[in-house]
């Protein structure tokens, strides 16, 4: 059975689709084996013909290679409202099975080496009204790769994320740091170095890539930048 690794972030759009399709695009170029599943999508645009687009999931599947696994597996629940997934949900009138989340994960992680599950927001977001992407983690028994954006309120957020998880008894595997622009302002330019003092060394730094198409191009564009910018030794170790 391969493993699953929770990506997470400190806060909601600081890149942790980036990031994933980056890990995603690198390992499938070294021939691994390796999957993605956005069990929640919320903020889905509606297409012409009504159906709910969960661009998080389709891009995460473009990047891995996977664009022959059925969307419906890649992405269990897609939701318009722009709201944690519990509100969404209930606004739209629709239920969140967590239990059938856990085996949705489990089976996609049988069939792979490694399986990349993305969030929504942040660890402790309500999946459910009695459940976090925490719970869901720990039911998985997927341990943390946590997203930090790299802005001004990073180091607050990096250890509020970062101290509870390992509080709470979830394995975690690191964090990655993402820049969020082109041009680095002061709180940009500091981060890193007062991440380093307080929370150790990141599993790697993701420069800005700004937008992406589903080209091959951009691929390996990704890939490139997960090569150089994050240790994915370290990842494919915590599979072993």
């Amino acid at each position: 059975m391969g493993r699953s690794l929770l990506i997470t972030g400190t806060d909601t759009a600081i890149g942790k689709t980036t990031v994933g399709c980056a890990i995603a695009a690198a390992l499938r170029r070294r021939r691994r084996d390796v999957a993605v599943i956005k069990p929640v999508e919320t903020g889905c645009a509606r297409a012409d013909d009504g159906t709910l687009i969960a661009a998080d999931a389709l891009q995460l599947r473009w990047a891995a290679g996977r664009d022959s696994d059925p969307l419906e597996q890649v992405c269990l629940y897609r939701l318009a409202a722009p709201l944690a997934p519990s509100v969404a949900a209930r606004r739209e009138g629709v239920r969140i099975d967590v239990p059938a989340v856990v085996d949705a994960i489990r089976s996609r992680a049988s069939g792979c080496e490694l399986l990349l599950v993305e969030g929504a927001g942040g660890l402790l977001v309500p999946l459910t009204e009695s459940a976090t992407f925490a719970d869901l983690a720990r039911a998985c028994d997927a341990p943390l790769l946590v997203v930090v954006g790299n802005r001004l309120g990073a180091i607050n957020h990096a250890r509020l994320t970062l101290d509870w998880a390992r509080a709470a008894g979830l394995e975690v595997t690191g964090y990655v740091v993402n820049a969020l622009r082109a041009d680095a302002d002061l709180a940009a330019q500091t981060n890193l170095d007062v991440l380093r003092e307080l929370l150790g060394p990141p599993l790697g730094l993701l420069p800005f890539l700004g937008p992406l198409a589903r080209s091959a191009d951009d691929r390996e564009r990704l890939a490139d930048a997960a090569e150089a910018g994050i240790d994915l030794e370290a990842l494919l170790a915590s599979e072993e």
